[in-house]
C-alpha cells in the first residue's frame, strides 16, 4: 500500500478467484506483408527465458501458524513468535512496510540493540495513525469472527458425537438382528456354510463399540494444540504479527475445508485429525453388504477408499446368494418327458423344466444352429431329453385315440344281449317284404321303385327276447352297404327267391357273411309261388360252399313267405336258437361304443346318424366322437319315432347333436370332455386331410405314374354335383358312376354331401360346368332361381336305377364316334401316264370288288403302304365316272400326290363314324 491511496480502510477479504499473468513476456505489433500489396498487422507475444538459481532449489520452511486467540481477551492478542520447524535457517525477509505495521512502540523501546548488527540500507516508512488504527481494527475483526468460528466447530462437534451414539446404538441393534437371522438360517440349513466365517456376536458387538483415540507418530512439523485447551506458546520478541494472524485464518480454512485434500499444503503443516476408532476385525461381504452405509462405515471397512456398492447390486448379490444356496440343497428331478412325433425346442424344455437356453447350447456344441421356435423330431428331443438326464416315452398322434376303442371288459359284468341279424340277399327277391311281415309294417310301399335304397335298423321282440334286425339294399350299388352290415352283425340271413334261385347279389352277400365271419340262416323265400323250386336254391348253394341242414351240412334254412306269412315263426325261433348257441354278452355299465350304420342332414334336426350300439349304454348329454365329427347328444330316437332315456347295448337309435354328417360305418364312442372330442376329430381330418394329399402326390410321383398321369390328359370328364339324402346312399351313387368310367370318359364328382342342394352348390356347379343331381332332395326355392339364373341344369332322382341310366347317357354322348372302314376293292396300275395340266395319271385294272370317286385310297407297293389319301379324278377313258366295276379299266389321279409306278396296288376304301355308347 502506498501513501497516495485514498482508501486507509484495511479488512481482510474472503475468498477471491486466483489469475495467472504471464511473466516476462511482452507484445508488439508487426505489419506481415500477404502478398499484392497487402499487409496485416499481427500480435507477436516475445517470451523471455528465467534464468535457474541456485537459491530456487533450496527447500521452503514450512512457517507453523500461531495458536488461535481467545475470544474472551478485550485487548488484541500477543504476538507469537513462530518457531521453526527446521533446523535449515530460513532466508531473511526484507523488512518493509508490512514487517513493521503491527509492532509495538514498548516494546521497540525495550528490546535491546544486537552488537554485531551492522547498519543495513533500508529505508523504513513509518506509518500513520489512521493506518495503525485500520489494522487494529482489522484485527479485531479477525479475532471475533475466530471466537464465532471456535463456537460453532464446538456445537458441530457436539452434534456429531449424539448422531455417532445414535448410529452406533443403530448399528448394534442390527447387528443383533442379523444374528438372530442367521442362526435361524443355520437351524434350517446346517448343510449350507456362510462364505466367510463370521466371529460370534458378543465380539462383533464390542468390534462396534467406539475404542480411545491412539496418539499419532510424531511428526517434524509443529502440532496443533489439542481439544482441551493448552496454554498458547508466547512468540519470540520481534515476530511478525501479521504473518501470525494470516497464518491463523488460513489454517481456519483449511480446517473448514476437511480432509477432503490429501498431502500438505505448500508452505503449511497439515495437523494430524485424531484416530478414528476401527473394528477389532473385518466385517464379513455379507455383514458389510447388509449394514448401513455410511461415511464413517465406509471409510472403516477394508477397502478404505473404494467405492462400494451399490443398493441393486447388492440386492442382486443377495438374491444369487440364496438361489445359490437353493440350488446347492436341491438335488436334479428327473422327469419323465412325453415326446410327440414333433415338437418344438421351447417346449421340449418347458416339459423338461429346464432353460430353452440350455438346450440351445448344447444344440451349438453338437453343431446345430436352432431358434427356440424350431421343430425338432422325436429322435433329436429323446437325445436332448437323454442328456438333461429325463427319461422319455415316446407317443404317435394317433394315440389320441387310445382308450376309447375295444376296451375289454370284466367278465362279472357282462349281461346278455339281443342278436343284430342282417338281411342280405338280391334285389326283388323279398327281403324288405320279409322284415315287413315280421315288424307288421310296411316298409316297401315307402320305397320309390320298391326297392330298398337306404339301410335301415329296426327292433321286434318275440317270446320276450328282442331282436334287432339290420336292412341292406340288394342293388349292385350297394355293396358297401352290404359289407358294413355283415360286419356290424352277428347272424346273417341269407334271402333267396325260390323262383330266381342265386343271383350274383346273392353270391356277394354269401361272400361278405364269410369275410365277416358270422353265421348264415338261408331263409326261402316265395315258395307260395308256383313256379318255386326250393330244391334247386339249395343245390346252387352247394356251389358257393353253403351246405344246408338238408343236405348235411350245418347251416339252417327255412323255407318263407312274406306274402303269406308262412314259416315266420320258424325263422325267428332259428334265429333265437343261433343267438343262444353263440351265446352273446355285453357289459350295459360302461361308456357307449357302437358302429354308424347311416347317416343324413335333415332340414329341421340337423345332422341325424343312425347307430348301432354295441357295448355301454348311451344317454343324452353325453359327448361322442363318430369318425371326424363331434358333438353332444341331444336327443335319442327309435325306428318308430318315440325319444328315450337311454339305449343299452344291440341297440338301433337316431342321434342328434353331431356336429356334421359322419360317413357311415364309422365308429362312435363316448368321451370324457369336449376338449379330448374335438383333438381326436380334428387328428382325424388332419388324417383324412395328409391322405388325400398323399394321393396327388402319389399321382405324380414316379416316372410310370407320371406317364399314366400324361395317357389320362386325354380323358373327357364329367363334372356332377351329387346331393343325397343320406350319406350311404351319395356313397352307392358315387361307387356305381366309378364304374361307367373309360379310357376315354370318366364322372368326376366335384362335391357331394348329404342334405338338400343350396345356393352354394349352384355357384360352385357354376363354376366347374357340372351338373347338379338331386337324390330324394330337392332344392330351395332361392337356389331354383338361381340355377334357372345361371342355367344350370337339376336333375331329380328317387330311384338309382334311373339316375345311373341317365349319367351313362349323357357320358356316352362325350365320346368321340367309332371311326370304322368298309373295303370296297382293288386295282393294279399298268402303266404311269404324264399329262399335261394334270399331272400323274395312273392307267388301272380293277381287280377285286370296284372302285368310287371320292372314297379313300391307299397306294400299296411290296406290300407296304407308302400312301393315303383320296380320289382326284376318276376316267372311264376320256370320260368321268362315279364308279369302275372288277375286270374294267380306268384312269385314276390323287390328290397331291403322284409318285405312282407300274405294278402298284391301289386299295379303295369307305370311312363310317358311328356313335358309341358305354
Amino acid at each position: 500500500m502506498t501513501d497516495s491511496n485514498d482508501d486507509k480502510t484495511i479488512s481482510v477479504a474472503g475468498k477471491k478467484t486466483l489469475t495467472l499473468k504471464p511473466s516476462g513476456m511482452s507484445q508488439g505489433t508487426v505489419r506481415q506483408d500477404m502478398g499484392r500489396g497487402r499487409t496485416k498487422a499481427v500480435v507477436v507475444e516475445t517470451r523471455k527465458r528465467r534464468p535457474m538459481r541456485p537459491e530456487d532449489e533450496k527447500p521452503i520452511t514450512p512457517v507453523a501458524p500461531a495458536a488461535p486467540v481467545r475470544a474472551a481477551e478485550p485487548a488484541p492478542a500477543p504476538v507469537v513468535q513462530a518457531r521453526p520447524q527446521q533446523p535449515t535457517p530460513a532466508p531473511r525477509v526484507q523488512q518493509g512496510n508490512n514487517n513493521q505495521t503491527n509492532q509495538r512502540p514498548p516494546q521497540q523501546s525495550h528490546q535491546p540493540p544486537r552488537q554485531n548488527d551492522r547498519p543495513r540500507p533500508v529505508v523504513l516508512n513509518h506509518l500513520s495513525p489512521e493506518e495503525m488504527d485500520a489494522r487494529r481494527r482489522a484485527l479485531a475483526d479477525s479475532q471475533a469472527r475466530d471466537a464465532q468460528d471456535a463456537i460453532r466447530r464446538a456445537e458441530e462437534e457436539k452434534r456429531r458425537a449424539a448422531e455417532e451414539v445414535v448410529r452406533k446404538a443403530a448399528e448394534a441393534e442390527e447387528a443383533a438382528r442379523r444374528a438372530a437371522e442367521e442362526a435361524i438360517r443355520q437351524a434350517e440349513a446346517p448343510a449350507v456354510a456362510e462364505p466367510a466365517v463370521a466371529e460370534p456376536a458378543p465380539t462383533e458387538a464390542r468390534s462396534d463399540a467406539p475404542r480411545p483415540p491412539q496418539p499419532a507418530s510424531p511428526a517434524p512439523a509443529a502440532r496443533r494444540p489439542d481439544a482441551a485447551g493448552a496454554p498458547a506458546a508466547r512468540p519470540a520478541p520481534g515476530a511478525a504479527v501479521p504473518g501470525a494472524v494470516r497464518g491463523r485464518r488460513e489454517e481456519k480454512e483449511d480446517d473448514d475445508r476437511g480432509a477432503a485434500r490429501g498431502g500438505p499444503v505448500r508452505g503449511r503443516v497439515v495437523r494430524p485429525e485424531p484416530a478414528k476408532p476401527v473394528t477389532t476385525r473385518p466385517k464379513t461381504d455379507e455383514e458389510r453388504r447388509r449394514g448401513k452405509l455410511t461415511i464413517t462405515t465406509a471409510n472403516v471397512d477394508g477397502e478404505d477408499n473404494a467405492r462400494g456398492r451399490s443398493l441393486s447390486a447388492m440386492r442382486r448379490r443377495q438374491e444369487k446368494f440364496r438361489r445359490g444356496q437353493m440350488q446347492e440343497t436341491r438335488e436334479k428331478i428327473s422327469r419323465e418327458v412325453v415326446l410327440p412325433e414333433t415338437i418344438t425346442i421351447q417346449e421340449l424344455s418347458q416339459r423338461m423344466s429346464e432353460r430353452a437356453v440350455d438346450v440351445i447350447k448344447y444344440l451349438m456344441k453338437e453343431g446345430q444352429m436352432m431358434k427356440p421356435g424350431d421343430v425338432i423330431d422325436a429322435d433329436l428331443a429323446e437325445l436332448i431329453a437323454g442328456e438333461f438326464g429325463h427319461t422319455v416315452r415316446r407317443v404317435s398322434e394317433s394315440d389320441v385315440e387310445l382308450g376309447i376303442f375295444n376296451v375289454s371288459d370284466d367278465d362279472g359284468e357282462l349281461v346278455s344281449r339281443p342278436p343284430v341279424v342282417t338281411i342280405m340277399g338280391h334285389v326283388d327277391h323279398g327281403k324288405t317284404s320279409l322284415l315287413d311281415a315280421i315288424r307288421h309294417a310296411n316298409v316297401v310301399s315307402g320305397e320309390a321303385g320298391g326297392i330298398t335304397q337306404h339301410i335301415g335298423a329296426y327292433q321286434v321282440e318275440q317270446n320276450g327276447q328282442k331282436i334287432t334286425f339290420i336292412d341292406t339294399p340288394g342293388h349292385a350299388a350297394f355293396t358297401a352297404m352290404r359289407a358294413r352290415g355283415a360286419q356290424a352283425t352277428d347272424i346273417a340271413i341269407l334271402v333267396v327267391a325260390a323262383d330266381d334261385s342265386v343271383m350274383p347279389q346273392t353270391i356277394e352277400s354269401i361272400n361278405h357273411a364269410k369275410a365277416a365271419g358270422v353265421p348264415i340262416i338261408v331263409a326261402i323265400n316265395k315258395v307260395d309261388k308256383h313256379e318255386a323250386d326250393p330244391q334247386k336254391v339249395r343245390n346252387q348253394l352247394l356251389q358257393h360252399e353253403v351246405f344246408v341242414e338238408s343236405m348235411g351240412g350245418e347251416v339252417l334254412d327255412v323255407e318263407v313267405s312274406a306274402k303269406t306269412g308262412k314259416n315266420l315263426d320258424k325263422l325267428l325261433e332259428a334265429i333265437l336258437l343261433q343267438a343262444e348257441i353263440l351265446d352273446l354278452k355285453a357289459n350295459a355299465n360302461r361308456t357307449a361304443e357302437g358302429t354308424v350304420i347311416e347317416a343324413q342332414l335333415d332340414r329341421g334336426r340337423g345332422s341325424v346318424a343312425t347307430v348301432l350300439v354295441q357295448k355301454g349304454t348311451l344317454r343324452p348329454g353325453q359327448i361322442i366322437v363318430a369318425g371326424d365329427v363331434w358333438g353332444r347328444v341331444r336327443a335319442l330316437v327309435t325306428d318308430k319315432g318315440d325319444h328315450v332315456k337311454e339305449a343299452g347295448p344291440a341297440t338301433p337309435v337316431e342321434v342328434l347333436g353331431l356336429s356334421g354328417t359322419p360317413q357311415a360305418g364309422d365308429k362312435f364312442a363316448v368321451v370324457e370332455s369336449e376338449s379330448r372330442a374335438r383333438e381326436i376329430s380334428e387328428y382325424r381330418q388332419r388324417l383324412a386331410r395328409d391322405k388325400a394329399a398323399a394321393r396327388q402326390s402319389g399321382q405324380r410321383g414316379s416316372l410310370e405314374q407320371m406317364m399314366m398321369q400324361r395317357q389320362s390328359v386325354g380323358i373327357k370328364e364329367f363334372p356332377l354335383v351329387i346331393k343325397g339324402d343320406v350319406q350311404g346312399s351319395i356313397e352307392a351313387i358315387a361307387g356305381a358312376l366309378e364304374k361307367l368310367g373309360t379310357d376315354e370318359v370318366r364322372a368326376r364328382i366335384v362335391h357331394s354331401g348329404a342334405g338338400g342342394i343350396t345356393e352354394s352348390d349352384i355357384s360352385l356347379a357354376e363354376a366347374s360346368n357340372a351338373a347338379i343331381i338331386g337324390f330324394n332332395v330337392r332344392a330351395n326355392t332361392q337356389a331354383r332361381q338361381f340355377a334357372e339364373r345361371e342355367g344350370i341344369e337339376i336333375r331329380y332322382y328317387n330311384i338309382i336305377y334311373d339316375l345311373v341310366d341317365d349319367v351313362k347317357a349323357a357320358m356316352s354322348g362325350l365320346l368321340s364316334p367309332e371311326r370304322r372302314e368298309t373295303f370296297i376293292g382293288n386295282a393294279e396300275i399298268l402303266e404311269v401316264f404324264n399329262i399335261t395340266k394334270v399331272g400323274k395319271v395312273a392307267g388301272c385294272r380293277v381287280v377285286e370288288g370296284k372302285v368310287e370317286r371320292g372314297a379313300g385310297v391307299r397306294l400299296i407297293r411290296n406290300d407296304v403302304v407308302v400312301h393315303e389319301g383320296k380320289l382326284k379324278t376318276l376316267k372311264r377313258f376320256k370320260d368321268e365316272v362315279s364308279e369302275v366295276p372288277m375286270g374294267q379299266e380306268c384312269g385314276m389321279a390323287f390328290e397331291n400326290y403322284e409318285d405312282m409306278r407300274a405294278g402298284d396296288v391301289i386299295e379303295c376304301f369307305r370311312v363310317e363314324h358311328i356313335t358309341r355308347t358305354l
